[in-house]
């Protein structure tokens, strides 16, 4: 199968490559993000392949039919950048990975707690420069901490785990109770109560319409003043406007954020010779209690080789006309 690969890196090439010396599939790599300015470029080829800030709206979506894909192939677990119901209309099939690597997002949901905890990147940069000194650098136990857990599916199950390995108490919110997480402690509660008694919230739900800017100015309100704000999951989950007031006011004492709202266009480039024109993440990076990582939770070893695998499966399955049990459809 002809497939188009957009937003590569070289990172996508070598474990692509790998991948594909069994799967055979004839790849174009891209470097170029799909949006209607792109979309021509697919033209000749069967499939299209996605990362998280490629956009297929209903535009898209025709200009890829037209072109002749019948295939849109996300080598991600998220799909709210692609609309699913102008793919059908389109008579496009959409396939996902839709599950990769939990641990790797879950461990680096729990760096960056650390590393905001205990501000080990500001004492890297101190010795670094002969400073050994100790002052405001405190941090606190994680010990007994209670940490609220958003959305507990694969990769908040995971986090919940090695959070309790901790010595932390742990909420839960999630439409769908994990039944072996409330019998090993999880306590479930509604997301009022998460946010009340938690001394840590991480994010680890599904970006819908129910979810955009869950947290905003009336649900930081209520959490706990100094409390911490974690998000690896999507960057729409949090109002940006809302979280730099709080952070301002110093009621919301710790964020550190792997997803953005805004990424789209600044993630995954390097802007280091250039000025950045996104005001906000321009103002959240002047807090020295905001850590900013560009969604690199997934990026390891084994989720890589996992995302390269599946989603080649994903192809061959649909070449072959197998059944596509990672497909997405508008049902879901």
């Amino acid at each position: 199968m002809k497939i188009a690969f957009f937003s590569t890196r070289s990172y996508d090439r070598e474990y692509f490559e790998r991948e594909n010396k069994q799967a055979q599939h004839h790849i174009q790599y891209l470097e170029v993000q799909l949006d209607e300015e792109s979309a021509p470029l697919a033209k000749g080829y069967e499939a299209v392949c996605l990362f998280v800030n490629d956009r297929v709206n209903a535009a898209v979506a025709q200009q890829l039919a037209i072109a002749g894909v019948r295939l849109i192939a996300l080598r991600c677990a998220g799909y709210n950048h692609v609309d699913i119901a102008a793919a059908e209309r389109c008579g496009l099939t959409v396939v996902r990975v839709p599950a990769y690597s939990p641990h790797a997002v879950a461990e680096h949901t729990v760096a960056l707690i650390l590393t905001l905890n205990r501000k080990t990147h500001r004492a890297y940069n101190r010795v670094r420069e002969g400073n050994f000194a100790l002052e405001n650098l405190m941090g606190f136990d994680l010990f007994g901490k209670t940490v609220g857990v958003v959305g507990t599916g694969k990769i908040g199950k995971v986090f919940a785990q090695i959070t309790m390995g901790f010595g932390c108490r742990v909420l839960g919110f999630d439409p769908f109770p994990d039944a072996e997480l409330a019998a090993a402690g999880v306590q479930y509660v509604s997301l009022e109560e998460l946010l009340q008694r938690s001394h840590i919230v991480s994010l680890h739900c599904p970006l819908t319409e129910a979810t955009h800017h869950l947290i905003n100015a009336d649900s930081l309100r209520l959490m706990r003043p100094g409390a911490m704000l974690i998000n690896t999951g999507r960057g729409a989950l949090i109002n940006t406007q809302a979280v730099i007031q709080a952070l301002k006011s110093g009621h919301l004492g710790y964020l550190g954020l792997d997803v953005y709202e805004q990424e789209e266009g600044l993630f995954f480039h390097d802007f280091s010779h250039e000025i950045i024109q996104d005001d906000l993440i321009a103002r959240l990076m002047t807090f020295p209690n905001v850590l900013i990582t560009s969604h690199q939770a997934f990026f390891t070893h084994e989720a890589m080789t996992q995302i390269a695998r599946i989603t080649l499966q994903n192809a061959t399955a649909f070449e072959r006309q197998l059944p596509l049990e990672n497909a997405v459809r508008l049902s879901e």
